[in-house]
């Protein structure tokens, strides 16, 4: 017995174990970091930007000074010549930047919409839900007052009652009004 304890002294060191109750420490990444969320504000932000007139009257104005710069200027400080390679070269790398970005806040929106239009859905369905309650109310209201004594009914029974006493009165007019009754006493 001895003998397999120095045996498994001897052999190959455990692997470390693991703490499942502490967290892990975090590894080296090769990628950076960002917060996704900061990164959709800020495209949203640049595609608001793009999608505006004064973006367009901006970008007008630095091209027509890019190609009057290169026209205009002397020799030695003109930067990009006349076919405007730089100038095209600028404008790609601003289109191919703009396009995913408005991909993005337009995907984003759609996710807002999204939840938006299973909100108002839900809301549908409650104020459907009550509607249909009140409905249900008001029918029983409406048949329990069926059976009560409601104002105008009274009225109604009560003049039926005055015409029939008028016509009572006249079929059996009452000879007291004439004379007294004194003597029948």
């Amino acid at each position: 017995m001895a003998a397999d304890r120095e045996r498994e002294n001897r052999a190959e060191p455990r692997s470390p174990r693991f703490r499942l109750d502490q967290p892990r420490t975090p590894r080296p990444r090769l990628l950076p970091v960002y917060d996704p969320e900061a990164f959709g504000r800020l495209s949203e932000r640049i595609a608001r930007f793009l999608g505006t007139g004064r973006f367009i009257v901006w970008m007008t104005v630095v091209i027509i000074l890019w190609v009057v710069w290169n026209i205009a200027a002397p020799d030695h400080l003109r930067f990009d010549e006349y076919p405007f390679i730089f100038l095209t070269l600028m404008l790609s790398l601003q289109a191919s930047y703009a396009a995913p970005l408005i991909l993005l806040a337009q995907n984003r929106q759609d996710d807002r919409d999204r939840v938006n239009l299973e909100q108002d859905r839900k809301q549908n369905e409650r104020s459907i839900a009550d509607t249909e309650y009140l409905t249900r109310e008001i029918a029983s209201l409406r048949m329990g007052l069926g059976e009560v004594a409601t104002r105008d009914w009274i009225r109604s029974e009560l003049q039926d009652l005055v015409k029939e006493l008028e016509e009572h009165r006249a079929v059996f007019p009452r000879e007291g009004s004439r004379r007294s009754d004194v003597g029948d006493r």
